[in-house]
């Protein structure tokens, strides 16, 4: 008889998610976290409206609002002819209670969820664990860790782009790496002073970037930016304080010296798992796809993964056709290639094209966009992952 019902490797937000929704479902989970404290580097702060509303029964959603910030708007800018486009999220508030944005940090996430799943007694959570292995038999899924050999009825590998539980089990991941790293400067500048709303994109074919703010560790605000880099330009040259100044001040002149409390650099890739599913062992989040930052979506569809396969799991755990879990797999996995990389890459491409002609179709088609009701409404349906959910669930 196994160890337990379900073992999740990975305690970030996706693999925690799963356990909330497995836990949910008075299922046994157990979680192996490699490390041993919640890292708080700059990471992920988007939630999306469909994100709420998955995590408002568990009462995270609450949560969230209280150490949040509601980004009611957010601009598309143009470096050199200033806001294209003001997305206003009211337009939805006819098909979601939450129509905005929420910024709040991932470790913050990860706090409120392992707050939560200390409430369960059918949860365990182990920290400083490495998962070295996962090797299915007909009965089980064995995992070897660097505390010993463990067992579990199904595997959930939700641990991250260099994901052991899918180099295991021998799944493909499909996709390519950018050739330039990206920058994240921190900096406590109160950007909405300039005119920016919480979240904005400002393209330009030299040097694009995303400005957003997030509560931070005093709730008195954060900004963050982000933006491409040069492949050839050092790591030391790239995380300088110099070199962040000028980057800030590029977009925002200032006569005062900017305030940087913080640079992280990072390689970007767009790649998807060949398959969500094999046998008894389930990939979510980071583990099954990883996109580019470009519109907060990556930690909210590795949410929505884990609460699609959570509904899915317990069933079959109850005592339903294991071949359900092949239809998270078509969910899913169509949803990541059709919305989250095609929109990722996009968004990308949207902010950096060099192209005159072309550039100058996208700014146009921006303004219109923006300045049409019915057309900022599709649009809007889908950057908030609302469109990409339905998609999900209308696939059988």
């Amino acid at each position: 008889m196994a160890d337990h019902q379900v073992i999740i490797a990975g305690g970030g937000p996706a693999g925690l998610t799963a356990a909330l929704a497995l836990a949910t479902g008075g299922v046994q989970v157990c979680v192996l976290e490699r490390r041993n404290a919640i890292y708080e580097d700059p990471r992920a702060a988007t939630f999306h409206p469909p994100t709420l509303e998955l995590y408002q029964p568990s009462g995270i959603t609450d949560e969230l609002h209280r150490r949040g910030i509601i980004a009611n708007n957010w601009q598309f800018r143009d470096k050199a002819e200033g806001t294209l486009a003001d997305f206003h999220l009211k337009l939805l508030s006819d098909v979601t209670p939450f129509p905005y944005r929420l910024q709040c940090e991932q470790h913050k996430l990860v706090e409120m969820l392992t707050d939560k799943l200390a409430e369960f007694p059918n949860v365990r959570i182990i920290n400083s664990i490495d998962v070295l292995s996962v090797c299915e038999n007909d009965m089980e899924v064995v995992v070897e860790t660097s505390q010993g050999e463990m067992t579990a009825q199904y595997v959930v590998g939700a641990d991250g782009g260099r994901s052991i539980v899918r180099k295991a089990s021998g799944i493909p991941f499909e996709g390519f790496t950018f050739e330039e790293r990206f920058l994240v400067i921190t900096t406590d500048h109160d950007f909405e002073q300039d005119d920016y709303s919480y979240t904005c994109y400002i393209s330009d074919p030299e040097d694009w970037c995303a400005i957003f703010k997030v509560p931070g560790p005093d709730d008195k605000g954060r900004w963050r930016m982000t933006s491409a880099t040069a492949p050839g330009d050092s790591e030391e040259w790239l995380l300088s304080d110099e070199n962040a100044q000028n980057k800030l001040q590029r977009f925002c002149p200032s006569d005062a010296p900017y305030n940087i409390l913080h640079t992280n650099l990072y390689t970007v890739h767009q790649r998807v798992a060949q398959t969500f599913r094999k046998g008894r062992v389930m990939l979510v989040g980071d583990a099954a796809h990883i996109n580019n930052p470009l519109g907060g979506m990556g930690m909210n569809f590795g949410i929505h993964d884990s609460f699609n396969l959570g509904e899915k799991l317990i069933k079959v755990l109850d005592g339903a056709s294991p071949d359900l879990l092949d239809l998270y797999d078509r969910q899913r996995r169509h949803v990541a290639n059709a919305f989250l990389q095609a929109m990722t890459i996009r968004n990308k491409k949207m902010l950096e094209e060099k192209d005159p002609a072309i550039r100058a179709q996208v700014l146009a088609e921006m303004r219109r966009t923006g300045s049409d009701p019915e057309r900022a409404r599709k649009y809007l349906l889908n950057s908030s992952m609302i469109e990409s959910v339905r998609a999900a669930a209308a696939i059988t």
